[in-house]
């Protein structure tokens, strides 16, 4: 199964941090996240930026191959470790790792719902139940060879699995009883799937291509596709806004925002090649770059502030406020 930095080449340079002028800011006055946690995978730390100075300001040491991270709520972050087939979490100011969970495969992406965070397992084709506030794995669900994405609907009842990062099924689970995740089916999208997101309101499912510059929308509830765009360069990454949903090209260099009210393009902003993963928070976009090592952060109208270098390889990010 290929990783990203696949589609990019190993050992590509990483490039200086350049610092852009900033734009008022969008948002209703929600403030802004505080920090940004960086994954760098290669070197086996998590870089803290600093949004309010855009610096660098901690490297927190982890177990080797941090790739995704995910918030946590209460000022926690989960951290899954791909090739150590483990997941830390992470918490505390100033913060630190509090608990290291082995006996992964190859453990993905995580989705949160109060106390519990649900992480795909790719090797071992699952999902595991980790309880936040204990600590502990509660259970293992078998969903399919190659979980690898996921999304929580809002209100924490379904998610949907892409099975691989080019996948041709994404499993739908049931979450109606928290603990006790149940396969409920499979959605055969018209290409091979990368990601998948809820919109705000959970009405909508947003699944972007592996291979192909297509995003198709579905009906969360009847699982029916409703509409086909096209995006950049595959794959793609998703994240939302109130009203706005931002897709990252990594291979194309581009971030779109689309609106949702009609899925219409209503801008395109360069950014680094490399930047896959995608977080929104607050009137604040962040994606970091696996081929220069730099975090892009932009305002809700997809507008760059800053690009800040967190590492020779920046894998995920996630938003702390």
């Amino acid at each position: 199964m290929l990783d990203r930095r696949e589609f990019l080449g190993l050992g590509l340079a990483a490039a200086p941090a350049l610092l852009f002028a900033g734009r008022p800011v969008s948002g209703g006055g929600a403030r802004p996240p505080a920090l940004a946690l960086v994954t760098a995978d290669t070197e086996a730390h998590v870089a803290i930026v600093s949004l309010r100075s855009m610096r660098v300001i901690q490297r927190l040491r982890t177990v080797e191959d941090p790739r995704s991270i995910q918030r946590a709520g209460g000022g926690r972050a989960l951290l899954a470790h791909s090739g150590a087939g483990a997941v830390s979490l992470l918490a505390g100011r100033p913060l630190r790792v509090r608990r290291v969970l082995r006996g992964f495969g190859a453990p993905r992406y995580t989705a949160v719902a109060g106390r519990l965070a649900y992480v795909s397992d790719s090797a071992m084709g699952e999902i595991a139940v980790i309880d936040l506030d204990r600590g502990r794995v509660l259970r293992r669900v078998a969903v399919g060879d190659g979980a690898r994405h996921l999304a929580l609907r809002p209100g924490g009842h379904t998610l949907w699995v892409a099975l691989g990062s080019s996948a041709a099924q994404i499993a739908v689970v049931d979450l109606r009883d928290p603990q006790r995740p149940r396969l409920a089916g499979h959605v055969r999208p018209p290409f091979l799937a990368h990601d998948v997101g809820f919109s705000p309101s959970g009405r909508r499912v947003w699944v972007t291509a592996g291979r192909e510059p297509r995003i198709a929308v579905y009906a969360a509830g009847t699982r029916a596709l409703t509409r086909e765009l096209s995006a950049d360069a595959a794959p793609q990454h998703i994240a939302f806004g109130r009203a706005l949903a931002y897709v990252s090209s990594g291979e194309a260099g581009t971030l779109c925002v689309h609106a949702l009210s009609d899925a219409r393009l209503r801008h395109r902003t360069r950014i680094p090649a490399g930047s896959y993963n995608i977080e929104h928070a607050h009137a604040r976009v962040v994606t970091p770059s696996l081929g220069t090592g730099a975090l892009t952060v932009l305002d809700a109208r997809g507008a760059v502030l800053a690009q800040v270098h967190a590492a020779a390889a920046a894998h995920d990010v996630c938003l702390l406020p």
